[in-house]
């Protein structure tokens, strides 16, 4: 027996993983980074072999990857985690660099960096794990850094598809109601794909949806502002 909520004692970080290739640059928000040695200094990294940037790293044989600061906008989990860097241009909107190696390395709400060589990678079934050789560092700042429980907890969202962590949500949806208190769950409605909750209550006064406004009252074409998802992906909680 798999009790799935087990899952969630895991500790993890929550980071930017990017690569390049042939001018095309690619990029994914990842919790699966950690260190392997010390003696050299090596890394590793889990991708999903659905994403694009497993075969741009696979093909350039270089990553960078960025450790994201606590607290950050929104829209850069939406668009590194929830979009394809296939069909969208994910960098355009947030500050980054080409490192030592000629790949990019996000900058932006980034406490620290590393670029690294791979070494070898491991099928691993649905991803790959790519172990990187460290060949760049760099501190940016002393600010907190972004967990997965803190993503999950404060964000109120879930890992995305892709992500190694990802459980289906029909077997979440327990699991999911109980981070939320009774007083919360009157009319606030999830998001199935990504975590996302929509609160009457506070409403989206960014998306000119004034707080007060029933989930019912929002328009026909209301997209998820995270993995703009359409409504019929949202349930009652």
């Amino acid at each position: 027996m798999i009790e799935f909520k087990a899952f969630h004692a895991l500790s993890y970080g929550v980071y930017l993983v990017c690569s390049e290739y042939e001018g095309k640059k690619s990029g994914y928000v990842a919790n699966t980074g950690f260190q392997v040695t010390s003696n050299p200094s090596v890394l590793a990294i889990s991708c999903s072999k659905k994403n694009y940037s497993c075969d741009i790293i696979s093909k350039r044989g270089v990553f960078s990857l960025s450790v994201l600061r606590r607290d950050l906008p929104v829209s850069l989990i939406q668009d590194f985690g929830f979009r394809s860097s296939r069909d969208f241009d994910k960098f355009s909107n947030y500050s980054h660099k080409t490192g030592q190696l000629g790949v990019p390395v996000v900058t932006d709400c980034a406490v620290a960096f590393f670029e690294c060589n791979v070494l070898n990678s491991v099928d691993c079934g649905s991803h790959i794990l790519f172990f990187g050789e460290v060949a760049h560092s760099e501190k940016l700042s002393a600010e907190p850094v972004l967990t997965y429980d803190y993503y999950h907890e404060h964000y109120k969202m879930l890992s995305p598809e892709n992500a190694p962590t990802f459980i289906p949500p029909e077997l979440l949806s327990v699991s999911r109601k109980e981070l939320i208190s009774p007083s919360e769950l009157a009319s606030e409605y999830i998001c199935i794909l990504c975590g996302y909750t929509y609160n009457p209550e506070l409403g989206e006064p960014e998306n000119g949806i004034p707080p007060g406004t029933p989930f019912d009252a929002l328009p026909e074409d209301y997209i998820c502002p995270i993995c703009r998802a359409s409504k019929e992906y949202f349930r009652e909680i």
